[in-house]
C-alpha cells in the first residue's frame, strides 16, 4: 500500500510539473535533454525544428546561403571523394560482406557532412574515433530521454547514471564545436550558442537521416538485380561522357537513379513522422483544429497508403515518372516535409546519395545477405532496424 501511495504521488508530481511548467509540447522539447544553456543538444531541437516564426525565419535565412547551387557544386567534389574512399575500403580482388550496412553508411556520411559543413576532416585518429562514437551514443541518449517523459524533469534525470554519461559526451561535443569555431569564421554574425545549436542540427539532419536513406537504398538495389543493372548502365553512360569521372553534371543526369532514390524514400522514409503547432484555428473540411494544437503527420503510413500507392510494398521506381507524379496528390509524398518548413538540405541530401551510390554501383555488384522483409524496426528518431543488416559487394573487373 505504501509503495502504491508513493508511486501515485510521484505520478501526480510529474503530471503537475508537466502541466504547470511544460504545458505545451514545444516547452517539453526545450528540455530534451539537458540544461537549456547547453548548446548541444538542449535548445537545439527547438531552435532548428520548433522555432517560433520570427526566430525560425532568422535562422533559416542564415542557413539558406549554405545550400546555394554554387556552394553545392563545391560540395560535390568532397562527396565524390568520400564515395571513392568507400570504394577503396574494400578489397578490389575479392568479394566482401558488409556486416552492418547502417554502420557503414553512417561512417561515410559523417565524414562527408563533417568536411562539407565545417571543413573538418575526420581521419582515423583516436580523437576522431572518439568523436564518432560520441555522436552515436549521444543520439541514443536523446532517444531514450525523448520517449520517457519523466526524464524531462532535470531533478529526476540528474539522479540517473545517464546524467553523468550525458555530461561526458557533451564535453566531447562541445570541445569539437569550439575547435570548429576557432578554425572557421563562417558564423561570426551568429551568437556563440547558436553556432553549437546549428552545428548539432546539421549533424542530426544531414548525417543520420542521409545515412539511413543510403542504407535502405543500397539494400533495395541489392535485392532487385534488374533495377540495379539498369542503374549501373545509366551510371556507365554518364561516366563515359565525362571521361570516366563523376561530376556535378554527371550526377544531375541520372534520372533513373533519382527515381530509385525517391522510391526508396517512399518505402523507408528516414523520418517517419513530423509535427506542427497550429498557430490559429484551422478548418479542414468539417473539422476545426484549435489553436495551439500539436499535429502529427505519420509519413511512413502516408507513403504506404494504398489510396495513393497501389501495391505500396512493391519497389517500383517508375512511380516517379513525370506522368505518374501528375496523377497523385502533391502531398502524398513528403520525405523532406513540405511547405515553408520543408527540409532546407534536400537537394544536398540527394547529391550525397547519388555520389555514394554511383561510386559503389559503378565498381561493385551488390547482393543481399539479409532481406528487408525479415527485419523489424525499432523506436528511434530516424527509421532503424532492430538488428544489423548485411550486404555483399562483388568487385566488377574492368579492362
Amino acid at each position: 500500500m505504501v509503495i502504491i501511495i508513493l508511486l501515485t504521488c510521484l505520478f501526480l508530481m510529474i503530471m503537475y510539473h508537466c502541466v504547470v511548467y511544460y504545458g505545451r509540447s514545444g516547452r517539453l522539447i526545450n528540455q530534451i535533454p539537458g540544461c537549456i544553456h547547453l548548446p548541444i543538444p538542449g535548445k537545439g531541437l527547438r531552435i532548428c525544428w520548433y522555432s517560433p516564426g520570427a526566430k525560425w525565419h532568422k535562422r533559416r535565412k542564415i542557413l539558406t546561403p549554405a545550400f546555394h547551387f554554387s556552394i553545392l557544386k563545391e560540395f560535390v567534389k568532397t562527396l565524390i571523394e568520400e564515395g571513392n574512399r568507400a570504394v577503396k575500403s574494400f578489397n578490389p580482388a575479392e568479394e566482401s560482406i558488409i556486416e552492418d550496412v547502417m554502420l557503414f553508411t553512417s561512417h561515410h556520411m559523417l565524414n562527408a557532412i563533417c568536411e562539407t559543413s565545417m571543413g573538418i576532416s575526420l581521419n582515423d585518429s583516436d580523437q576522431s574515433q572518439q568523436y564518432r562514437q560520441t555522436i552515436h551514443h549521444m543520439g541514443k541518449l536523446v532517444v531514450n530521454r525523448f520517449f520517457k517523459p519523466w526524464l524531462f524533469i532535470d531533478t529526476i534525470f540528474n539522479l540517473t547514471s545517464q546524467s553523468t554519461t550525458q555530461s561526458k559526451y557533451l564535453n566531447i561535443l562541445h570541445s569539437f564545436t569550439e575547435k570548429v569555431n576557432q578554425i572557421r569564421n563562417t558564423f561570426r554574425s551568429v551568437e556563440i550558442n547558436n553556432i553549437g545549436i546549428i552545428f548539432f542540427f546539421v549533424f542530426v539532419d544531414g548525417h543520420d537521416t542521409v545515412a539511413t536513406s543510403l542504407c535502405f537504398s543500397l539494400l533495395l538495389l541489392a535485392e532487385h538485380k534488374d533495377i540495379q543493372d539498369r542503374v549501373r548502365n545509366e551510371i556507365n553512360e554518364v561516366m563515359q561522357e565525362n571521361n570516366g569521372k563523376l561530376t556535378m553534371n554527371a550526377l544531375q543526369n541520372l534520372p533513373y537513379l533519382e527515381r530509385c532514390l525517391k522510391e526508396s524514400l517512399r518505402l523507408y522514409p528516414s523520418v517517419t513522422f513530423i509535427s506542427r503547432l497550429c498557430t490559429t484555428d484551422l478548418k479542414l473540411q468539417s473539422y476545426i483544429i484549435p489553436k495551439d494544437t500539436t499535429m502529427h503527420l505519420f509519413i511512413y503510413c502516408l507513403h504506404h497508403d494504398p489510396n495513393f500507392w497501389p501495391d505500396p510494398e512493391v519497389f517500383d521506381p517508375d512511380r516517379f515518372l513525370p506522368e505518374n507524379i501528375q496523377k497523385r496528390h502533391p502531398y502524398s509524398y513528403v520525405p523532406f516535409s513540405a511547405g515553408l518548413r520543408n527540409c532546407i538540405g534536400q537537394r544536398f541530401a540527394m547529391l550525397e546519395l547519388k555520389a555514394m551510390i554511383a561510386s559503389l554501383v559503378y565498381n561493385f555488384y551488390l547482393e543481399p545477405v539479409d532481406y528487408l522483409k525479415d527485419v523489424s524496426f525499432k523506436l528511434d528518431i530516424v527509421l532503424r532496424t532492430s538488428r544489423p543488416i548485411r550486404m555483399k559487394v562483388i568487385p566488377i573487373k574492368r579492362e
